[in-house]
């Protein structure tokens, strides 16, 4: 025993040290190893696992501020019924709360659905019936959400707000991606229409493979609309992540965009009404309130023009395509981001500054109000000079005392006066150059509303009616009063 104490002892060549100090050393390295290669491999047998369960990669973060809808039975995915309706408040603030149920009674007149009710006819010389009253329009929308589109496909692929589709599933539904299927496509991608196995119909959102773009547009797009319900935005059902495939899935809306509408070929289907182009920015004016003032963080679209405006059977209005939206914090008044949009709708101070919030949008939607007035194109240069700018030439021939030579000449019914001048005040009001003089969007809302400029007049007739029968009263009782 002494002499392997001895040994022990010894001097090593390695700095002096002990043998015993190295074998120690020693041992404690292989410790160290065998620890790191035995967490190592318990956290691929996780990742495997989780692998074999979704074999996909990882699912985007869901913002925690916004609420998310729950998967389950028919009405779990009425995108129509807002959030704060539900009775369901315990994860959302009181004033979050509060704004969402201010939202909600925004939406909804005293008939029960505001925005499901057209009086008029939605065209001119295209079949269509009128979609007057709640049967037309309401009863058939909510016979239709009441039915979720995810009946019938795989309860391991539902998500906590829609569906996770593979690479397999969307290639069966669009025919392996076949060009008869495209039904739209630009810098971002290509846009397919499919049918699940389940018989819904879809669109396809195939981002482009550069991976690192799509990569953003994909999770800017789940992020901003993927949790959020609302009857005027594009629903998004769902998403596939597989390899360098990025996809979204989207509610199909099969009666064109609004830019297709005002300046493309109408002769087929004939040119769409003043009472249906004013439905239609209704509609897209909810949407954008509710984006802007219902939900924490709100979401700037910050690519409001007519093509990203779809339109349904029901001539109701879909705000779609997120890909450049920003999301933007209650404490934050603005944020500083590169400048993208589409030119003749981008704000002058988001374009000078690169500073970007919901007045940016707000500044859009007036541009796209006077489009849909005018027939134009926000930047037309085969018009003549003083005419290129819709907005600087309207507002020319608004102070001229002009303003009803400005309406789209291939309407053949024109609205009345007070509608067009109603419609056109908005517009302005929008487009104004200081940002800070603009409408917040639940404004534009309640000026849009075609009940809104009447109500004060119908009150103002019931007080007349009633000091007038009054009157006629008084007078009755004094002719029938006996003489003393």
């Amino acid at each position: 025993m002494s002499r392997l104490d001895t040994e022990l002892s010894k001097d090593t060549s390695i700095m002096g040290l002990k043998l015993w100090v190295v074998i120690c050393f020693c041992v404690g390295v292989f410790i160290c190893m065998f620890l790191c290669i035995l967490s190592m491999w318990v956290i691929c047998q996780r990742k495997y696992r989780r692998r074999a369960k979704y074999p996909l990669s990882q699912i985007p973060n869901v913002p925690k501020d916004i609420r998310v809808d729950s998967v389950g039975g028919p009405g779990a995915h009425n995108y129509y019924e807002h959030p704060s309706a539900t009775g369901d408040n315990e994860s959302s603030g009181n004033k979050s709360s509060g704004k969402m149920q201010m939202l909600y009674q925004l939406g909804v007149n005293k008939s029960g659905d505001a925005d499901n009710v057209s009086r008029s006819s939605s065209m001119n010389g295209w079949g269509g019936k009128s979609q007057s009253g709640e049967e037309g329009s309401s009863g058939s929308f909510m016979k239709q959400s009441s039915a979720s589109p995810f009946i019938g496909l795989p309860e391991t692929s539902h998500l906590g707000w829609g569906h996770w589709f593979t690479l397999r599933d969307l290639e069966q539904a669009t025919r392996r991606f076949s060009n008869e299927n495209v039904v739209g496509e630009g810098g971002y991608g290509v846009v397919y229409k499919g049918t699940l196995i389940n018989g819904t119909v879809v669109a396809v959102k195939r981002l482009l493979n550069n991976l690192g773009q799509a990569e953003k547009e994909f999770r800017v797009e789940v992020e901003a609309i993927g949790h959020v319900r609302h009857k005027n935005l594009v629903r998004l059902l769902g998403y596939c992540i597989e390899g360098t495939q990025r996809m979204l899935v989207y509610e199909y809306v099969d009666n064109g965009n609004l830019e297709q509408w005002l300046h493309g070929d109408t002769q087929e289907c004939g040119v769409l009404t003043w009472e249906a182009r004013m439905k239609v920015l209704l509609g897209i004016a909810k949407a954008l309130a509710y984006l802007h003032e219902a939900i924490e963080p709100k979401v700037v679209h910050r690519d409001i023009k007519s093509s990203n405006i779809l339109i349904d059977h029901d001539f109701n209005g879909k705000l779609s395509d997120f890909g450049l939206a920003k999301l933007l914090d209650s404490g934050e008044s603005h944020i500083n981001t590169r400048v993208m949009g589409t030119f003749g709708y981008v704000a002058p101070e988001y374009a000078n500054t690169g500073m970007l919030n919901e007045k940016s949008d707000i500044y859009s939607f007036g541009v796209l109000l006077l489009e849909a007035i005018t027939g134009r194109d926000p930047v037309d240069y085969n018009r003549v000079a003083n005419e290129v700018n819709l907005v600087e030439w309207l507002k020319k021939m608004v102070g001229d005392r002009r303003a009803e030579e400005v309406v789209d000449p291939d309407l053949d019914l024109k609205p009345s006066t007070h509608a067009l001048k109603r419609a056109l005040l908005v517009a302005l009001r929008c487009v104004d150059p200081v940002s800070e003089k603009r409408p917040k969007m639940s404004q534009v809302v309640r000026m849009l509303d075609t009940d809104f400029p009447y109500r004060e007049e119908r009150r103002n007739r019931r007080s007349r009616s009633a000091s007038m029968d009054g009157e006629t009263m008084s007078v009755s009782a004094d002719r029938e009063r006996p003489a003393v």
